[in-house]
């Protein structure tokens, strides 16, 4: 009978490491008041302030749009990672940011498009990479992490898993627009945004999602992949810390793991949600690579960018709604 006992705790142990709790489950969490946050970007790089009223007022008018479906979805009681979806889809139909719709062009002019999406909650998540074909591959990533036992799709693999879950599925050719066709043949490669679009969200539960899209780098070759499909590089959440969505220099996010290490920074050194993003932004970081929208456990936000601007949205339970370009 002795030895009984130690088994026992081992049995128990080991179910807990296999079935992790969800971390919403956290004492600290649990019984917490919370009213819901939201934070959207659209890219960041080299914004032109000389850009012309219309052009801006286009930009704001969609970040606006989509503040506000968001908003809705939260003030009905969405969850996070319902809402973060949501509002990626809607980014990945604006022809404005380079997600979905008005992707960039490859060197081979065709589209590749990436996604990511991760529940705070339990760190549940999905990625693809190489989709050319999925019109949301936002909602793709999400079927990867909801009806797959894995993370991440790429390509081929990632187009025959859509035919398997019915994500639509549209000719690479949709993903086309004049501005992207113009980019591509004069080579701008280094002029514009860094264009991938990101949702961060704290819903009335108090738990976490990110999720992040992206067309990739203009001009670009042979199946590069950036930060935006990478967890822990251009995207991250946990019920612990805080959730985050990058855009910028994809190589430099997945160098540095700037979405886990904001993470980290708070989870074991105790940073502010504030202190740890400019603390990855402007001293990891080369100037002009990029920035993060950011969104902690107790509704802390955070828009920080060491380039010229980023296109991003607050709105929060309280009231605040705002959408800006440049400081």
């Amino acid at each position: 009978m002795p030895r009984i006992i130690p088994l026992v705790l081992l049995i128990v142990f080991a179910v807990s490491c296999t079935h992790p709790h969800p971390r919403g489950d956290d004492p600290a969490v649990v019984g917490r008041a919370h009213r819901w946050v939201i934070v959207i970007h659209g890219g960041a790089g080299v914004i032109s302030k000389s850009m012309p009223d219309p052009v801006r007022e286009g930009y704001l008018a969609s970040l606006r749009q989509a503040l506000r479906q968001g908003a809705s979805a939260l003030e009905a009681g969405e969850t996070a990672v319902d809402v973060a979806e949501r509002v990626v889809r809607f980014l990945e139909d604006d022809p404005h940011f380079n997600a979905g719709k008005g992707a960039v062009f490859t060197h081979d002019l065709k589209h590749e498009l990436d996604a990511s999406i991760m529940d705070g909650r339990t760190l549940a998540c999905g990625a693809v990479t190489g989709a050319t074909t999925v019109r949301h591959p936002i909602t793709l990533a999400r079927k990867v992490m909801e009806r797959s036992p894995h993370v991440f799709f790429g390509g081929e693999g990632a187009e025959r898993f859509a035919d398997t879950v019915g994500v639509e599925r549209v000719p690479n050719t949709w993903f086309d627009t004049p501005r992207r066709r113009e980019q591509i043949e004069k080579r701008l490669r280094k002029e514009g945004a860094k264009g991938t679009v990101g949702c961060v969200v704290l819903d009335a539960s108090g738990h976490l999602a990110a999720a992040t899209s992206t067309g990739g780098l203009t001009d670009k070759r042979f199946g590069r992949i950036g930060d935006s499909p990478i967890i822990g590089a251009g995207n991250y959440a946990d019920d612990r810390s805080c959730a985050v969505s990058g855009t910028g220099t994809g190589e430099q996010f997945i160098r540095h793991t700037v979405a886990r290490s904001i993470a980290a920074r708070m989870e074991f050194g105790g940073e502010s949600l504030e202190e740890a993003c400019r603390q990855v932004v402007f001293h990891r970081l080369n100037p002009g690579d990029g920035g993060v929208i950011a969104v902690s456990r107790t509704g802390e936000i955070a828009t920080v960018f060491n380039s010229p601007g980023m296109f991003r949205g607050i709105a929060t339970a309280e009231g605040r709604f705002e959408t800006a370009i440049w400081e």
